[in-house]
């Protein structure tokens, strides 16, 4: 009912002209025959009232106009007069019935009807605004005083006409205004898309490249220690020693560098997060540039979770990144970690590892700080970030079951915390890890399948020193025509192969010995490992050492 349009024109077939007109719109009409039925209509409720000029000029007018003067401080009921065709000036009857309507806009004849239909939708959102205000004056006594603010603001809107029309057109101003910054922001976010698309190609070059010097630091690392194994010159052992532990930085970066061209695939398993920021104390260094001072504090040598190593490292090298560009003069940033309880019941978990990044640069401003973790959220200039460095943060503690917080204040530094549940070490690992050199099974058959000519004689090499006896073959038709002949107790395939992949030998080779045990090698970040594992696959990242080669040979055997 409040929401009704009331329609008094009592001559010819204006009332149900402008009621056709009005339903295209959905709106309710009433036609009302005389100023005394308006008025009692008006009392059950309505939004506007549509009056023909004509119709004001009666002696019945007195009853709307003590309806008018009756109305609550809240309201300030819209009225569109539909006025004749005058060439001469309203008389002074006809100007002060109008003027004691007080809310009144004034329609000549003859009119289209998208007129009309614009100026009753205008005069309905008013009366929903009035209503609005109603129920806000309602709520506490506080409301009481909005209510006073109200009035007066109606007030000043029946000075004039002239008043009504330029707060129309501040409105207009002001919806222009918000299109205009809505499509800036709109070109922004398609500024930081092209940004983020660069990003992730780039990614993906990282990820190649980085695949291939895996399989050279294999092939390096793998050597240099088995000539330190089989070498009785203490020199060449120091020196064999010496390659080895270059190669193992290497292999360090390289997983960095895999790390940031990765997707969402997770590898979650028991991670020491002390050892794991201890081993990027370098990439980091070299992050922040020698005008950062860089420190750390550790609670004790072992805190362990569950989680993906490598995006642990990317969200902790994302954020030593953006401390250091809050820092372009230089500054301190320090990592923290150690346990705490949960802090209130959002949490999960009872005890949490929290690693803490703090620096002491520009801080950001409190009207952002609760946006940061959104995505493409950045408060670097178009093409200096992608937004997504804080929200892939977020997103990889989330992922772990744990959760991010931001601390900052502008010109004062910025702390941020990474909340992951408490966990313990891997007992199947331990076990395994136990005694990784212990005599291989006796009589064991290893098929080793791998492209790179260099990798496939440093792996079957390695399995001989451990004791086993090994055929392989150069891909994946190769490796399946080897099947039957040389019946292996085991598979080791390459992920990565021109042709037939590794999955895809895999699920052939299923086909001829539902049973075999399969170890994939693979030098990718992007492998969804959990998935391989309900396979009953046994993974083991590139580059590896003799040690882990061992571990997951016994680890397929079952051994």
């Amino acid at each position: 009912m409040e929401h009704r349009v009331l329609i008094l024109a009592p001559f010819g077939r204006d009332a149900h002209v402008i009621a056709d007109v009005l339903a295209a719109d959905g709106r309710e009409c009433f036609a009302c025959d005389d100023l005394g039925v308006l008025a009692a209509e008006l009392a059950d409720g309505a939004g506007v009232a549509v009056i023909t000029e004509e119709a004001l000029l009666v002696d019945a007018a007195v009853n709307l106009l003590a309806w008018l003067r009756r109305q609550p401080p809240w309201s300030d009921f819209p009225i569109i007069v539909l006025a004749g065709k005058r060439v001469e000036r309203r008389s002074a009857r006809s100007l002060r019935a109008l003027e004691e309507l007080g809310n009144v806009v004034v329609l000549e004849r003859p009119l289209n009807s998208e007129t009309l239909r614009r100026a009753v939708a205008s005069s309905l959102r008013a009366r929903a605004r009035q209503y609005d205000s109603r129920g806000h004056l309602a709520e506490s006594h506080q409301h009481l005083l909005e209510r006073a603010k109200a009035q007066e603001a109606l007030e000043r809107l029946n000075d004039s006409l002239e008043t009504r029309i330029a707060d129309r057109t501040e409105e207009l101003a002001s919806a222009n205004n918000r299109l205009m910054k809505e499509i800036h922001e709109r070109a922004k976010v398609q500024a930081v898309l092209v940004q983020s698309q660069k990003m992730e190609a780039l990614g993906q070059l990282t990820g190649g490249i980085a695949h291939d010097f895996n399989n050279l630091l294999n092939v390096i690392m793998a050597n240099a220690e088995l000539i330190a194994r089989i070498s009785g010159d203490e020199r060449i052992r120091n020196m064999a020693a010496t390659t080895k532990r270059a190669t193992e930085r290497g292999a360090k970066l390289t997983g960095q560098l895999l790390a940031f061209s990765r997707t969402s695939n997770l590898d979650l398993k028991a991670v020491n997060v002390i050892v794991l920021l201890q081993g990027m104390r370098d990439i980091i260094s070299i992050s922040l540039g020698s005008s950062i001072k860089y420190t750390t504090a550790f609670e004790g040598d072992e805190l362990w979770t569950r989680a993906d190593a490598n995006q642990l490292e990317l969200a902790i090298l994302n954020l030593a990144i953006n401390a250091r560009d809050a820092m372009p003069n230089g500054g301190d940033l320090a990592i923290r970690t150690g346990t705490r309880p949960a802090p209130d019941a959002t949490f999960t978990s009872g005890q949490y590892v929290v690693v803490e990044v703090s620096d002491s640069g520009s801080g950001i401003p409190a009207s952002v700080i609760s946006r940061v973790f959104d995505p493409f959220f950045t408060t670097k200039p178009v093409g200096k970030g992608t937004g997504l460095g804080l929200s892939q943060v977020y997103g990889i503690a989330r992922q772990a079951g744990g959760t991010a917080r931001i601390d900052s204040e502008q010109g004062k530094g910025t702390t941020v915390q990474i909340w992951l549940p408490l966990g313990a070490k891997d007992l199947s690992e331990m076990k395994a890890e136990a005694d990784p050199e212990q005599s291989a099974a006796s009589g064991k058959r290893i098929l080793v399948v791998e492209d790179d000519e260099d990798v496939r004689t440093m792996i079957v090499e390695c399995l001989k020193m451990l004791g086993y006896t090994v055929t392989n073959a150069p891909d994946g038709p190769s490796g399946l025509g080897r099947l039957a002949d040389d019946d292996p107790d085991l598979l080791m395939v390459d992920f990565a192969m021109p042709g037939m992949n590794g999955m895809e030998m895999i699920a052939q080779a299923r086909k001829l010995r539902a049973d075999l045990p399969v170890i994939l090698a693979t030098g990718y970040a992007d492998v969804d490992t959990s998935k391989l594992a309900e396979k009953g696959l046994t993974i083991l990242r590139k580059p590896f050492q003799l040690d882990d080669l061992a571990r997951s040979v016994r680890l397929g055997l079952g051994s």
